[in-house]
Protein backbone atom coordinates (compact mmCIF):
# COMPACT_ATOMS: atom_id res chain seq x y z
CA UNK A 1 0.00 0.00 0.00
CA UNK A 2 1.56 3.52 -1.02
CA UNK A 3 2.14 6.15 1.99
CA UNK A 4 -0.66 9.05 1.15
CA UNK A 5 0.31 11.89 -0.71
CA UNK A 6 1.96 14.68 0.69
CA UNK A 7 0.60 17.86 1.50
CA UNK A 8 0.08 20.63 -0.90
CA UNK A 9 2.42 22.99 -1.79
CA UNK A 10 1.66 25.80 1.03
CA UNK A 11 -0.18 24.19 4.04
CA UNK A 12 1.10 24.64 7.17
CA UNK A 13 1.81 22.11 9.61
CA UNK A 14 2.80 21.89 13.36
CA UNK A 15 4.32 19.42 15.22
CA UNK A 16 4.72 19.12 19.50
CA UNK A 17 7.20 16.63 20.96
CA UNK A 18 6.15 16.34 24.28
CA UNK A 19 9.32 14.37 26.11
CA UNK A 20 10.96 14.04 29.46
CA UNK A 21 13.45 16.63 28.95
CA UNK A 22 11.81 19.21 26.86
CA UNK A 23 8.46 20.13 25.15
CA UNK A 24 9.35 21.49 21.55
CA UNK A 25 6.97 22.65 18.84
CA UNK A 26 7.78 23.29 15.52
CA UNK A 27 5.68 24.97 12.64
CA UNK A 28 6.45 24.38 9.26
CA UNK A 29 5.03 25.14 5.60
CA UNK A 30 5.37 22.35 2.58
CA UNK A 31 7.32 24.27 -0.16
CA UNK A 32 7.59 21.43 -2.93
CA UNK A 33 4.97 18.78 -4.02
CA UNK A 34 7.61 15.93 -2.79
CA UNK A 35 6.57 16.83 1.19
CA UNK A 36 9.82 19.24 1.71
CA UNK A 37 9.67 21.38 4.67
CA UNK A 38 10.48 25.31 5.35
CA UNK A 39 10.08 25.96 8.90
CA UNK A 40 8.56 29.18 10.18
CA UNK A 41 8.56 29.03 13.64
CA UNK A 42 9.97 27.03 16.40
CA UNK A 43 9.76 27.00 20.43
CA UNK A 44 11.35 24.80 22.74
CA UNK A 45 11.23 24.68 26.74
CA UNK A 46 12.51 22.51 29.91
CA UNK A 47 9.76 19.68 30.55
CA UNK A 48 7.77 19.84 32.96
CA UNK A 49 5.16 17.64 34.45
CA UNK A 50 6.85 14.41 32.60
CA UNK A 51 8.17 11.42 33.79
CA UNK A 52 9.55 8.54 31.45
CA UNK A 53 7.53 9.91 28.29
CA UNK A 54 3.73 10.12 30.43
CA UNK A 55 2.08 13.20 31.73
CA UNK A 56 2.23 12.62 35.84
CA UNK A 57 1.34 16.73 35.98
CA UNK A 58 -0.99 18.31 33.93
CA UNK A 59 -1.18 21.69 35.49
CA UNK A 60 2.84 21.79 34.98
CA UNK A 61 2.70 19.89 31.66
CA UNK A 62 -0.06 22.33 30.32
CA UNK A 63 2.64 25.50 30.70
CA UNK A 64 5.64 23.86 29.19
CA UNK A 65 3.15 23.23 26.24
CA UNK A 66 1.58 26.44 26.48
CA UNK A 67 5.36 28.34 26.49
CA UNK A 68 7.04 26.41 23.78
CA UNK A 69 3.77 26.40 21.67
CA UNK A 70 3.54 30.73 22.44
CA UNK A 71 7.53 30.59 21.37
CA UNK A 72 6.81 29.29 18.49
CA UNK A 73 4.26 31.21 17.12
CA UNK A 74 5.64 34.21 18.36
CA UNK A 75 8.21 33.48 15.35
CA UNK A 76 6.08 32.34 12.54
CA UNK A 77 3.52 35.27 13.23
CA UNK A 78 4.42 36.96 9.77
CA UNK A 79 3.06 33.50 8.01
CA UNK A 80 0.25 33.12 10.54
CA UNK A 81 -1.72 36.22 9.91
CA UNK A 82 -2.32 36.56 13.96
CA UNK A 83 -4.16 33.54 13.76
CA UNK A 84 -3.14 31.05 16.37
CA UNK A 85 -2.04 27.38 16.09
CA UNK A 86 -5.43 25.31 16.02
CA UNK A 87 -4.03 21.87 15.72
CA UNK A 88 -1.00 19.91 16.34
CA UNK A 89 0.15 16.59 15.52
CA UNK A 90 2.10 15.02 18.54
CA UNK A 91 4.41 12.35 19.54
CA UNK A 92 3.85 9.84 21.69
CA UNK A 93 6.28 7.67 24.09
CA UNK A 94 6.76 5.78 27.19
CA UNK A 95 6.40 1.96 28.11
CA UNK A 96 2.69 1.29 27.69
CA UNK A 97 3.65 1.27 24.07
CA UNK A 98 3.02 -2.46 21.97
CA UNK A 99 4.17 -3.17 18.67
CA UNK A 100 2.10 -6.13 17.07
CA UNK A 101 1.98 -8.21 14.12
CA UNK A 102 -1.66 -9.64 12.69
CA UNK A 103 -1.58 -11.14 9.22
CA UNK A 104 -5.44 -10.96 7.97
CA UNK A 105 -6.67 -12.65 4.58
CA UNK A 106 -8.91 -11.19 2.50
CA UNK A 107 -10.86 -12.92 -0.75
CA UNK A 108 -11.26 -10.82 -3.87
CA UNK A 109 -12.55 -13.63 -6.24
CA UNK A 110 -10.99 -13.13 -9.17
CA UNK A 111 -10.95 -9.03 -9.46
CA UNK A 112 -8.84 -6.39 -9.57
CA UNK A 113 -8.23 -5.24 -5.80
CA UNK A 114 -8.88 -1.77 -5.09
CA UNK A 115 -7.96 0.81 -2.32
CA UNK A 116 -11.26 -0.78 -0.31
CA UNK A 117 -9.87 -4.25 -0.38
CA UNK A 118 -6.72 -3.21 1.46
CA UNK A 119 -8.76 -1.04 3.81
CA UNK A 120 -11.14 -3.88 4.85
CA UNK A 121 -8.02 -6.12 5.57
CA UNK A 122 -6.52 -2.96 7.72
CA UNK A 123 -9.90 -2.75 9.69
CA UNK A 124 -10.05 -6.10 10.15
CA UNK A 125 -6.51 -6.51 11.43
CA UNK A 126 -7.37 -3.36 13.55
CA UNK A 127 -10.38 -5.52 15.43
CA UNK A 128 -7.74 -7.42 17.20
CA UNK A 129 -6.15 -4.54 18.86
CA UNK A 130 -8.53 -2.23 20.28
CA UNK A 131 -9.19 -3.19 23.87
CA UNK A 132 -10.83 -1.40 26.90
CA UNK A 133 -7.24 -0.75 28.14
CA UNK A 134 -5.33 0.28 24.91
CA UNK A 135 -5.93 2.33 21.96
CA UNK A 136 -4.74 1.99 18.41
CA UNK A 137 -1.68 4.68 17.03
CA UNK A 138 -0.57 3.25 13.89
CA UNK A 139 -1.91 0.53 11.72
CA UNK A 140 0.71 0.02 8.62
CA UNK A 141 0.65 -2.54 6.21
CA UNK A 142 4.06 -4.38 5.59
CA UNK A 143 3.55 -6.95 3.35
CA UNK A 144 1.27 -8.12 0.75
CA UNK A 145 0.62 -11.81 -0.80
CA UNK A 146 -1.89 -12.37 -3.44
CA UNK A 147 -2.43 -16.09 -4.13
CA UNK A 148 0.23 -16.44 -1.89
CA UNK A 149 3.23 -14.78 -4.16
CA UNK A 150 4.88 -12.33 -2.15
CA UNK A 151 7.38 -9.81 -2.32
CA UNK A 152 4.41 -7.19 -3.48
CA UNK A 153 4.75 -3.70 -2.38
CA UNK A 154 1.60 -2.17 -3.67
CA UNK A 155 -1.40 -4.70 -4.65
CA UNK A 156 -4.21 -2.29 -6.12
CA UNK A 157 -4.58 -3.36 -10.01
CA UNK A 158 -3.68 -6.48 -9.40
CA UNK A 159 -5.93 -9.99 -10.33
CA UNK A 160 -6.20 -12.37 -7.68
CA UNK A 161 -8.60 -15.03 -5.77
CA UNK A 162 -7.01 -13.86 -2.30
CA UNK A 163 -4.86 -11.35 -0.58
CA UNK A 164 -2.67 -11.74 2.68
CA UNK A 165 -2.06 -8.53 4.52
CA UNK A 166 0.20 -8.41 7.22
CA UNK A 167 0.17 -5.48 9.21
CA UNK A 168 1.99 -3.61 12.09
CA UNK A 169 -0.55 -2.38 14.88
CA UNK A 170 0.71 0.03 17.45
CA UNK A 171 -1.16 0.71 20.68
CA UNK A 172 -0.83 2.56 23.42
CA UNK A 173 -2.66 3.01 26.94
CA UNK A 174 -5.32 4.53 26.93
CA UNK A 175 -4.99 6.63 30.35
CA UNK A 176 -1.68 7.88 29.56
CA UNK A 177 -2.97 9.07 25.97
CA UNK A 178 -5.72 10.22 27.62
CA UNK A 179 -3.29 12.25 29.95
CA UNK A 180 -1.32 13.75 26.94
CA UNK A 181 -3.95 15.16 25.14
CA UNK A 182 -5.72 16.70 27.89
CA UNK A 183 -2.73 18.26 29.03
CA UNK A 184 -2.46 19.38 24.92
CA UNK A 185 -6.39 20.45 24.72
CA UNK A 186 -6.38 22.60 27.78
CA UNK A 187 -3.83 24.78 25.90
CA UNK A 188 -6.51 24.83 23.39
CA UNK A 189 -5.64 23.08 20.52
CA UNK A 190 -6.99 19.65 19.15
CA UNK A 191 -4.57 17.04 18.01
CA UNK A 192 -4.77 16.09 14.52
CA UNK A 193 -3.30 12.74 15.05
CA UNK A 194 -0.32 11.10 16.70
CA UNK A 195 2.55 9.31 15.96
CA UNK A 196 5.48 7.08 18.32
CA UNK A 197 8.42 9.30 19.02
CA UNK A 198 10.92 6.60 17.14
CA UNK A 199 9.20 6.48 14.15
CA UNK A 200 8.63 10.23 13.92
CA UNK A 201 12.77 10.09 14.40
CA UNK A 202 13.17 7.59 11.95
CA UNK A 203 11.10 9.52 9.30
CA UNK A 204 13.12 12.40 9.66
CA UNK A 205 16.80 11.02 9.85
CA UNK A 206 16.83 7.77 7.62
CA UNK A 207 17.54 7.88 4.07
CA UNK A 208 15.18 5.74 1.63
CA UNK A 209 17.99 2.97 1.13
CA UNK A 210 18.27 3.03 5.14
CA UNK A 211 14.50 2.54 5.32
CA UNK A 212 14.01 -0.31 2.76
CA UNK A 213 17.42 -2.67 3.34
CA UNK A 214 16.52 -2.63 7.23
CA UNK A 215 17.28 -0.09 9.64
CA UNK A 216 17.02 0.44 13.43
CA UNK A 217 16.18 3.57 14.98
CA UNK A 218 17.42 4.10 18.19
CA UNK A 219 16.13 7.79 20.08
CA UNK A 220 17.39 8.22 23.51
CA UNK A 221 15.16 10.58 25.15
CA UNK A 222 15.80 11.84 29.10
CA UNK A 223 13.70 9.34 30.23
CA UNK A 224 12.44 7.27 28.12
CA UNK A 225 14.99 4.95 24.95
CA UNK A 226 12.56 3.82 22.26
CA UNK A 227 13.52 2.41 19.04
CA UNK A 228 12.14 1.27 15.88
CA UNK A 229 13.03 -1.33 13.00
CA UNK A 230 12.47 -0.15 9.33
CA UNK A 231 12.38 -2.81 7.04
CA UNK A 232 11.08 -2.87 2.80
CA UNK A 233 9.55 0.89 3.60
CA UNK A 234 7.82 0.72 6.59
CA UNK A 235 8.34 0.30 10.31
CA UNK A 236 7.76 -3.35 11.12
CA UNK A 237 8.40 -3.34 15.34
CA UNK A 238 9.55 -0.70 17.92
CA UNK A 239 9.79 -0.59 22.01
CA UNK A 240 11.07 0.88 24.38
CA UNK A 241 13.38 0.82 27.78
CA UNK A 242 12.57 2.76 30.38
CA UNK A 243 16.08 4.90 30.86
CA UNK A 244 17.62 7.75 29.44
CA UNK A 245 19.74 10.63 30.41
CA UNK A 246 17.62 11.67 33.20
CA UNK A 247 19.21 8.76 34.72
CA UNK A 248 22.60 8.78 33.76
CA UNK A 249 22.25 12.25 35.31
CA UNK A 250 20.62 10.57 38.61
CA UNK A 251 23.40 8.31 38.73
CA UNK A 252 26.19 11.08 38.50
CA UNK A 253 24.38 12.62 41.44
CA UNK A 254 24.24 9.79 43.65
CA UNK A 255 28.03 8.43 43.15
CA UNK A 256 29.66 11.71 43.39
CA UNK A 257 26.99 13.06 45.78
CA UNK A 258 25.86 16.12 44.44
CA UNK A 259 22.57 18.26 42.77
CA UNK A 260 21.20 17.33 39.64
CA UNK A 261 21.96 20.38 38.51
CA UNK A 262 25.84 20.19 38.81
CA UNK A 263 25.51 16.33 37.98
CA UNK A 264 24.21 17.59 33.93
CA UNK A 265 26.42 20.27 34.31
CA UNK A 266 29.39 17.94 34.88
CA UNK A 267 27.93 15.15 32.37
CA UNK A 268 27.65 18.17 29.56
CA UNK A 269 31.41 19.71 30.25
CA UNK A 270 33.19 16.31 30.97
CA UNK A 271 31.23 13.16 30.28
CA UNK A 272 31.83 10.13 27.68
CA UNK A 273 30.34 6.74 27.56
CA UNK A 274 33.82 5.55 26.15
CA UNK A 275 37.01 5.64 28.71
CA UNK A 276 40.43 6.87 27.37
CA UNK A 277 44.41 6.77 28.63
CA UNK A 278 44.23 10.20 30.39
CA UNK A 279 40.57 9.68 32.38
CA UNK A 280 42.30 8.91 35.68
CA UNK A 281 44.74 11.94 35.35
CA UNK A 282 42.34 14.52 34.34
CA UNK A 283 40.65 15.91 37.74
CA UNK A 284 37.12 17.83 37.50
CA UNK A 285 35.66 19.72 40.68
CA UNK A 286 32.87 18.32 41.97
CA UNK A 287 30.55 20.83 43.80
CA UNK A 288 29.12 19.08 47.01
CA UNK A 289 25.69 18.94 47.68
CA UNK A 290 24.23 20.99 49.84
CA UNK A 291 27.37 23.44 50.71
CA UNK A 292 27.25 26.82 49.48
CA UNK A 293 30.30 28.23 50.48
CA UNK A 294 33.55 26.06 49.20
CA UNK A 295 37.18 26.47 50.76
CA UNK A 296 38.87 24.15 48.76
CA UNK A 297 37.85 22.32 45.39
CA UNK A 298 36.50 18.15 45.24
CA UNK A 299 38.24 16.96 43.03
CA UNK A 300 37.73 13.31 41.52
CA UNK A 301 39.32 12.15 38.12
CA UNK A 302 37.49 11.90 35.22
CA UNK A 303 37.71 8.20 34.87
CA UNK A 304 35.22 7.96 38.05
CA UNK A 305 32.59 10.15 35.94
CA UNK A 306 33.13 7.75 33.30
CA UNK A 307 32.80 4.83 34.89
CA UNK A 308 29.43 6.17 35.81
CA UNK A 309 28.13 6.75 32.61
CA UNK A 310 29.67 3.91 30.58
CA UNK A 311 27.60 1.11 32.21
CA UNK A 312 24.07 2.91 32.23
CA UNK A 313 24.28 3.34 28.31
CA UNK A 314 25.63 -0.36 28.31
CA UNK A 315 22.71 -1.73 29.72
CA UNK A 316 20.31 0.33 27.74
CA UNK A 317 21.92 -0.99 24.52
CA UNK A 318 22.08 -4.39 26.03
CA UNK A 319 18.42 -4.67 26.65
CA UNK A 320 17.91 -3.30 23.35
CA UNK A 321 20.00 -6.05 21.80
CA UNK A 322 18.14 -8.92 23.96
CA UNK A 323 14.65 -7.43 22.53
CA UNK A 324 16.03 -7.40 19.14
CA UNK A 325 16.71 -10.86 19.10
CA UNK A 326 13.33 -11.69 20.74
CA UNK A 327 11.15 -9.92 18.21
CA UNK A 328 12.33 -12.94 15.58
CA UNK A 329 13.30 -10.81 13.05
CA UNK A 330 16.58 -11.96 12.40
CA UNK A 331 18.56 -10.51 9.51
CA UNK A 332 15.59 -8.29 8.43
CA UNK A 333 16.73 -5.75 11.07
CA UNK A 334 19.63 -5.09 9.13
CA UNK A 335 23.17 -4.46 10.42
CA UNK A 336 22.59 -0.49 10.34
CA UNK A 337 21.62 1.37 13.31
CA UNK A 338 20.85 5.15 13.90
CA UNK A 339 21.20 7.31 16.83
CA UNK A 340 19.22 10.56 17.50
CA UNK A 341 17.56 11.82 20.74
CA UNK A 342 19.52 14.61 23.09
CA UNK A 343 21.47 11.87 24.96
CA UNK A 344 22.92 10.66 21.96
CA UNK A 345 25.35 13.63 21.94
CA UNK A 346 27.73 11.99 23.71
CA UNK A 347 31.25 11.90 23.22
CA UNK A 348 32.08 8.10 22.89
CA UNK A 349 28.24 6.49 22.68
CA UNK A 350 28.47 5.49 19.51
CA UNK A 351 31.60 3.68 19.58
CA UNK A 352 30.09 1.80 22.32
CA UNK A 353 26.93 1.44 20.47
CA UNK A 354 28.44 -0.05 17.95
CA UNK A 355 30.90 -2.09 20.24
CA UNK A 356 27.40 -3.91 21.98
CA UNK A 357 25.40 -4.20 19.17
CA UNK A 358 27.79 -5.13 16.70
CA UNK A 359 26.13 -3.23 14.26
CA UNK A 360 27.23 -0.24 12.21
CA UNK A 361 26.10 2.84 13.74
CA UNK A 362 25.81 6.56 12.97
CA UNK A 363 24.49 9.64 14.59
CA UNK A 364 21.09 11.04 12.66
CA UNK A 365 20.20 14.67 12.09
CA UNK A 366 16.79 15.96 10.47
CA UNK A 367 17.25 16.05 6.79
CA UNK A 368 14.14 16.95 5.09
CA UNK A 369 13.38 21.11 6.71
CA UNK A 370 14.89 23.42 5.34
CA UNK A 371 15.37 26.73 7.24
CA UNK A 372 15.88 24.69 10.92
CA UNK A 373 17.83 27.08 13.14
CA UNK A 374 21.22 25.43 14.16
CA UNK A 375 20.24 25.64 17.62
CA UNK A 376 17.38 23.04 16.97
CA UNK A 377 19.27 20.93 14.34
CA UNK A 378 20.66 18.61 15.98
CA UNK A 379 19.25 14.59 17.37
CA UNK A 380 17.36 16.40 20.01
CA UNK A 381 15.01 17.74 17.70
CA UNK A 382 14.66 14.89 15.24
CA UNK A 383 11.05 13.42 16.43
CA UNK A 384 9.71 16.95 16.35
CA UNK A 385 11.35 16.75 12.84
CA UNK A 386 9.50 14.17 11.97
CA UNK A 387 6.07 14.23 13.38
CA UNK A 388 5.90 16.57 10.01
CA UNK A 389 6.50 13.85 8.02
CA UNK A 390 4.45 11.86 9.59
CA UNK A 391 1.28 14.57 9.15
CA UNK A 392 2.05 15.11 5.53
CA UNK A 393 2.63 11.83 4.10
CA UNK A 394 1.97 9.15 6.62
CA UNK A 395 -2.05 9.87 7.03
CA UNK A 396 -3.26 6.87 5.38
CA UNK A 397 -1.89 4.83 8.51
CA UNK A 398 -3.82 6.33 11.26
CA UNK A 399 -6.83 3.86 12.30
CA UNK A 400 -9.65 6.46 12.49
CA UNK A 401 -9.01 7.45 8.85
CA UNK A 402 -8.60 3.43 7.79
CA UNK A 403 -12.26 2.95 9.20
CA UNK A 404 -13.49 6.17 7.87
CA UNK A 405 -12.58 5.14 4.84
CA UNK A 406 -13.56 1.76 4.14
CA UNK A 407 -16.93 0.82 2.95
CA UNK A 408 -18.68 -2.43 3.60
CA UNK A 409 -18.83 -4.97 0.46
CA UNK A 410 -21.85 -7.13 1.81
CA UNK A 411 -25.89 -5.99 1.84
CA UNK A 412 -25.62 -6.98 4.97
CA UNK A 413 -22.60 -4.98 6.49
CA UNK A 414 -23.54 -2.47 4.89
CA UNK A 415 -26.97 -2.63 6.37
CA UNK A 416 -25.12 -2.82 10.00
CA UNK A 417 -23.63 0.47 9.22
CA UNK A 418 -26.01 2.17 8.15
CA UNK A 419 -28.00 1.51 11.74
CA UNK A 420 -25.10 2.25 13.76
CA UNK A 421 -24.37 5.56 12.15
CA UNK A 422 -28.70 6.56 12.55
CA UNK A 423 -29.28 4.90 15.73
Amino acid sequence: MQKGKPKPKGSVLAALDVGSSKVACFIARVVDDDGTFEVLGVGHRPSQGVKNGIVVDLDEAESAIRQAVHAAENMAAAELRGYPLREVIANVSGVHIRSEGHSVDVQINGHDITDNDVLRALAHAQEHAATNEHELIHTIPTFFRVDGHDGIRDPRGMVGQSMQVDAHLVTGERGALRNLATSIERSHLDISACCVSSYAAGLACLVDDEIDLGCTVIDIGGGVTSFAVFHAGYMIHCDCVPAGGKHVTSDIARVLVTSVSDAERLKALYGSAIASHTDESDMIDVPALGENERSKPNLVPRALLIGIIQPRFEEIFEIIRQKLTDTGLGKIIGRRVVLTGGASQTPGLRDLAQHVLDKQVRLGRPIRLHGLPDAVSGPAFATAAGLLTYASEHTAEMPAEIMAQVRPESFVQRAKLWLKENW
